[in-house]
């Protein structure tokens, strides 16, 4: 055994995390003995003061095989632990015995490679597979790039000493994965099975012969389970275990861990990791806009770092704006890195799940992109065509299985970042790309318009739900929206907030809703009437008054000369009027105002309206409170 190796399972053996790993290691190759402590925490791209803590970590933890090393200074420590771990090494008299060669072909590390913040799924993943009776397949699941092969590569190696009976990493994409068993079988253990026996028969054989000890069987990046797993399981035996890395989701009869993105701060570990700290420190709020961009996905996070390691000069607010201008086609994330031990980029690794997907489950990740990054309410159970609602309920039920959507709780669903951009383009290369907005600006509008003027504290709590995604159609699929329901999404969304009394919330959406529709229906319109009370209302509502009066009289005169002097449009804007002239204590311009609100109402609604009723009721306020009580009261 090689001394490297030797050091990988002493710190497999003494619980060593992976920084702690890679300290201990670099410090106690033979190569590194005259270096010192910064120059090792240089070339390991950490600071002096971490590096030393790290290695205080790794003494006390052997000190647990070598009490000596508890009293002494940290040079001594360091001369202790080298001769205690030589000694062991090359199987002296004082020293443990000799650790056999434990058999492995657990992929090489490529250069640079990192792994941080899985410390508690690699606990679970041990856990799993030690507790399981028998053979323990336990499925480390996950969409494209989140790291499933680093997480099942890194524990195989922490783990070593559990598996004297040897590592076999087996390559499900790879050649015929009994052939891969054979050939590990003889490699390492010498056996050879008969020429002329059956492929099953000669791979039986290599399971009875196994070396002792407790084997690790890995079966990487798993598309089908029947073909490329169940025919080559070995005998039920407790010293087998297997794990799988798959994409796939399976039903709760397989054991599984499932496996996110990173954590915000992990995320921002793994990005110190591969670009200099000075450059991250410089821009820290940046940094962490760029890892959210990327959604904490591993592959991404790691693509960006190497590129930003090898662009020095690239400002991390210039990469920030290229990416979120040309998002998965930019060549940061869109290539593969040659030294990276994943072959994808980013779009690259999600087109291998999304080519499993059928057209159904296709068209539904096209459409949920046109939802905002929020969660999604799909309530497939209202659908009342029952072979409609099962097709959606497949079409889900497959992009969940590949972890192309993910479940919050029941009807509510949400998509990764970078997946939704992914849905995107290939909604945009589709030749209905159109007609799919145009259909979802259209179900957009159908619940907006279920948005009433003043909402009570159920309504609130049943429509926020879909204010986000309202917002994107306002704010980005608008062109889709008919002329008739221009201004629906603007105008529900400033009553949605302005009924709560958050009037800063609600004046960009009315704001927005007037400039919009002048800019496509052109100033004529009555969309422009309505849209200009709107917002004079809101202004009302916050005392801007000398704001709302222009856009009252402007939505008067405009609606008088689109409508006529007789249109309800008309009565509504004389009434708007008025009320501002009452609420600012101009009495005598709010009267004349009122009369004509009511006597047109009458005259075209007839007697007996709601509409009538309210301007009865405030003509007789606004005599209440000039103290004109005998006009008022029979009104």
């Amino acid at each position: 055994m090689q001394w490297a190796d030797f050091l990988a399972n002493e710190a497999a053996t003494n619980s060593l995390s992976p920084e702690q790993t890679a300290a201990f290691v670099e410090r106690l190759k033979t190569e590194n003995s005259g270096k010192s402590e910064a120059k090792l925490a240089s070339e390991l791209n950490i600071g002096a003061a971490a590096f030393k803590k790290r290695m205080t970590e790794v003494y006390e933890k052997f000190a647990k095989s070598y009490p000596e090393l508890a009293n002494s200074e940290n040079r001594g420590k360091l001369e202790k632990l080298r001769a205690c771990l030589t000694a062991k090494y090359n199987g002296g008299q004082d020293a443990q015995p000799t650790i056999k060669e434990i058999h492995q072909n657990i992929p090489p590390a490529v250069p640079f490679e990192k792994f941080v913040g899985r410390e508690v799924e690699l606990k679970k993943l041990h856990q799993q597979l030690q507790t399981s009776r028998q053979v323990a397949i336990v499925a480390v699941a996950g969409m494209g790039g989140v790291g499933k092969t680093e997480l099942a590569s890194q524990y195989a190696k922490q783990h070593l000493q559990n598996y004297q009976g040897g590592v076999c990493w087996l390559s499900a994409q790879g050649i015929d994965v009994g052939i891969q068993i054979l050939r590990f079988a003889e490699l390492k253990f010498k056996l050879i099975a008969p020429d002329d026996w059956e492929l099953a028969d000669r791979q039986r054989y290599c399971w009875q012969n196994w070396q002792q000890g407790e084997v690790l069987l890995v079966f990487d990046d798993v598309t089908d389970y029947k073909k490329q797993v169940q025919p080559y399981l070995p005998p039920e035996s407790p010293r087998f275990k297997v794990l799988l890395t798959t994409r796939l989701g399976f039903d709760r009869t397989l054991p599984q861990l499932p496996l996110g993105v990173l954590k915000p701060l992990a995320a921002m570990k793994l990005l110190k990791s591969l670009v200099d700290r000075e450059r991250l420190k410089s821009d820290p709020w940046v940094a962490k806009k760029i890892c959210k961009f990327l959604g904490y996905l591993p592959l991404a996070l790691e693509l960006v770092g190497r590129y930003l390691d090898t662009m020095p000069d690239l400002s991390l607010e210039t990469l920030r704006k290229r990416l979120e201008k040309k998002r998965l086609e930019h060549e940061a994330i869109a290539k593969a890195n040659p030294l990276m031990r994943y072959e994808y980029g980013v779009a690259e690794a999600f087109a291998l799940s999304w080519e499993q997907l059928d057209e159904n489950a296709q068209k539904m990740g096209c459409g949920l992109s046109l939802f905002a990054l929020a969660d999604i309410p799909l309530p497939v159970e209202a659908i009342e065509d029952d072979e409609q609602q099962e097709v959606w309920e497949k079409a889900i039920a497959d992009l969940l299985e590949l972890h192309l959507l993910q479940r919050q709780s029941k009807g509510i669903y949400k998509l990764h970042p970078l997946i939704r951009q992914f849905f995107q383009m290939k909604l945009d290369e589709s030749s209905e790309a159109d007609e799919v907005k145009t259909s979802f600006a259209a179900q957009a509008v159908r619940v907006a318009k279920r948005i009433p003027q003043k909402s009570n504290r159920e309504e609130i709590l049943n429509l926020t739900l879909y204010i986000p995604h309202l917002a994107e159609l306002a704010t980005d699929l608008f062109p889709y929206l008919s002329d008739e329901d221009l201004i629906t999404p603007f105008t529900r969304l400033g009553w949605f907030y302005k009924g709560q009394g958050l009037y800063q919330q609600a004046e960009p959406w009315l704001q927005q809703c007037v400039e919009l529709t002048k800019n496509r229906l052109g100033l004529e319109h009555p969309h422009i009437v309505t849209s200009l009370n709107n917002l004079a209302g809101l202004y009302k509502s916050t005392g801007h008054y000398r704001k709302a009066e222009p856009l009252y009289q402007q939505a008067l005169e405009l609606s008088k000369r689109l409508l006529g002097d007789e249109h309800p449009l008309v009565a509504a804007s004389l009434h708007n009027l008025a009320g501002l002239y009452e609420y600012t204590g101009s009495y005598r311009e709010a009267e004349p105002l009122y009369q004509q609100a009511l006597e047109l109402s009458k005259c075209l609604l007839g007697e007996e309206h709601p509409f009538v009723a309210v301007s009865l009721h405030n003509l007789a306020g606004l005599y209440e409170y000039t103290g004109s009580y005998r006009e008022a009261e029979p009104l």
